[in-house]
């Protein structure tokens, strides 16, 4: 999403090479570059407005100390301000109160309400807290039972309500959460396509009768200027206590992340970045400015890995990997899959350093490869996957067959794979720098 203002951002930082010192002329040259890139953004003009004053406050006069040259004295303060921007630290939900903590969930219909009741559901369960998951949309057709089928695959209960009017629902849905002892009730609201009187009636409604301790605002991040308008209308018309942010993973310019905070002066404590189940994250303003500076989010990236790698696979293959030997096509896959669990190749680019990702640049992201290679594998034998060297021409066109693919893509797995062998074998002979000078285009799907 923040691929375009990334490179526009970095381009200002090359043009400051050269120079001694931030002086007047040449940060008026970088904020009005800067500038330009916010506003192409689709970043609110009062908000370009404030940012770019005060970083053209801090920034000038400010002296290139030690080895830092005036580009990075510049990245130091952009970087700041965007962090502050978007709030300065991570904020969490305050589940501080007598179960049941409820969360009403507010937005327009199509930013994503439904789907991340489920995912902070399972967020909060991984927490080892008893969650209750409500819809009171009875407009949207199908939105009660999406709800239910998501609860359903998260393994999360679903209240069942029977009756068509929001308030009775949620009244029933709460008396329900009491009784059995949940400890979290999540409430899914209506949405309109745009906003209209009758909806702010009903979940200023719905906000009184429940008394909720979180209230969060759920908005399309490819919505750009208009994220600002509904945000402002729904923080006038709610006390608000914080903001989820969807669609992260989307080609829009991003410029919502960076203006809904400062309209509603409310947190953004969620991101959604894919639509999968696991894809709703914390949201943390200093790595995304990282991020959008071309600095990466490896923290993020470690914390995604610690959670989502099973470390028992991880364990066995490491002692492969000691023992130098026995590294087959089972264990190429179980790889592939974990790395599907992380949400593919696009997520961990991503969240790498610019310079890391340009080692990529001009190859294509083709998370599908990873779906094919595995179709691939699963059409072998256990004895072909223990011994690739078993594959000869006939056993070749059989495995594509079932597999739906050109023997042409057997060929190049087997290659890529035989290349992976040599690096596991240099791996655990102590190379790290020939393993990842190796790794460079080696993976299916780049």
């Amino acid at each position: 999403m923040f691929d375009n203002l990334s490179g526009r951002l970095t381009g200002v930082i090359k043009q400051l090479r050269g120079q001694a010192r931030l002086t007047d002329e040449n940060i008026q040259d970088a904020l009005r570059d800067v500038r330009m890139a916010l506003l192409e953004a689709d970043v609110a003009l009062p908000v370009v407005r404030d940012f770019i004053a005060h970083v053209k406050a801090r920034a000038l006069g400010r002296d290139v100390i030690g080895s830092l040259t005036p580009g990075q004295a510049l990245v130091q303060v952009v970087y700041e301000e965007l962090a502050a921007l978007m709030g300065t630290t991570q904020e969490g939900l305050n589940l501080t109160t007598t179960p049941p903590a409820i969360i009403l969930m507010a937005g327009l219909q199509g930013a994503g309400k439904t789907t991340t009741c489920g995912k902070l559901a399972r967020l909060l369960k991984e927490q080892k807290k008893k969650v209750l998951l409500v819809s009171c949309d009875v407009y949207r057709p199908a939105a009660i039972e999406q709800l239910r089928q998501l609860g359903a695959a998260l393994e999360v209960d679903c209240f069942d309500a029977a009756s068509d009017q929001p308030l009775a629902i949620a009244q029933a849905a709460l008396t329900h959460a009491k009784t059995r002892h949940y400890d979290v009730l999540i409430v899914d609201t209506a949405g309109r396509l745009a906003i209209d009187a009758a909806m702010m009636t009903e979940i200023k409604a719905l906000h009184a009768l429940l008394n909720p301790i979180e209230t969060l605002f759920v908005v399309d991040a490819m919505q750009g200027q208009d994220a600002v308008n509904t945000a402002k209308a729904f923080n006038d018309a709610l006390p608000l206590t914080g903001v989820v942010l969807t669609k992260l993973d989307g080609d829009a310019r991003g410029g919502a992340a960076l203006s809904v905070r400062q309209v509603t002066g409310k947190p953004i404590k969620f991101a959604g970045v894919s639509e999968k189940p696991t894809g709703l994250e914390p949201f943390y303003p200093d790595r995304m400015a990282q991020r959008i500076l071309g600095m990466g989010d490896v923290l993020s990236l470690i914390e995604d890995t610690q959670r989502q790698v099973d470390h028992e696979e991880t364990a066995r293959l490491t002692k492969k990997l000691k023992s130098g030997k026995g590294f087959d096509l089972e264990d190429f896959k179980a790889q592939l899959q974990q790395m599907q669990k992380m949400g593919g190749l696009s997520a961990l680019m991503d969240k790498l350093p610019g310079n890391l990702a340009q080692a990529a640049q001009g190859k294509q992201v083709d998370d599908k490869a990873l779906h094919r290679v595995e179709g691939i594998i699963n059409s072998m034998t256990p004895a072909e996957r223990r011994n690739p060297a078993l594959l000869k021409a006939s056993r070749k066109r059989r495995i594509a067959a079932g597999a739906g693919v050109q023997v042409q893509e057997i060929n190049r797995l087997l290659t890529q794979f035989e290349q992976m062998q040599k690096m596991m074998k240099t791996f655990s002979k102590g190379g790290m720098g020939k393993m990842m000078r190796g790794m460079k285009g080696m993976l299916p799907g780049m």
